[in-house]
Order: C-alpha cells, then structure tokens, then sequence
C-alpha cells in the first residue's frame, strides 16, 4: 500500500473518531450537566491521547498528530467542564 493511500486511510479515520467527540462536548458545554461523565475516565482518557499525541510527533504522522490534537482539545474541555461542574447543572440566575 502507498504512503498517500495510508494517510488518506488515516486522515479518514481521524476526521471521524475526532468528530465523534463533539456532539458530547456540545451537549456538555450547553447543559452543564456532566452527572454522567466519569471524572477518573476522561482524567485517563486525556492522557493517554496526549501520549498518543507524543507518539504521533515521534513518528511524523500528520494524521496522528492532527486527531490528537484536536481529540486533546476537545478531552480538556470536558475535563475542565467536569471539574467546573462538579455538583451538575446550574440553576438559571435571576435578573
């Protein structure tokens, strides 16, 4: 297999395993409600992508470092928001 068919291959991959991130970092980021995410698990789950992220740089994968960056972005933030969070949603405050 060419190099430009397995980056296409991993860009694919990439754009998609990425993207299905946003829609919960949306949902969390407009509701405030983080009551079903796990502290602990997304703690891990941010530094395993930031070491795979290392790996990518390692490597000189274009594919693996784009979708770790973006995918560690969007981990941070539900991170940050789980950590802001913690008691649930905010109540809407009186004018």
């Amino acid at each position: 297999m060419s190099p430009v068919v397995q980056d296409l291959i991993g860009y694919a991959a990439a754009a998609l395993t990425t993207a299905a991130f946003v829609p919960q970092v949306w949902l969390s980021w407009r509701t405030r409600d983080l009551g079903g995410v796990s502290l602990a698990m997304y703690g891990v789950f941010t530094l395993g992508i930031a070491l795979w992220l290392l790996y990518g740089l390692v490597l000189g994968s274009g594919p693996m470092v784009i979708a770790n960056t973006v995918t560690l972005v969007l981990s941070l933030a539900m991170l940050g928001l789980k950590l802001r969070h913690r008691r649930g949603p905010r109540p809407p405050e009186a004018d």
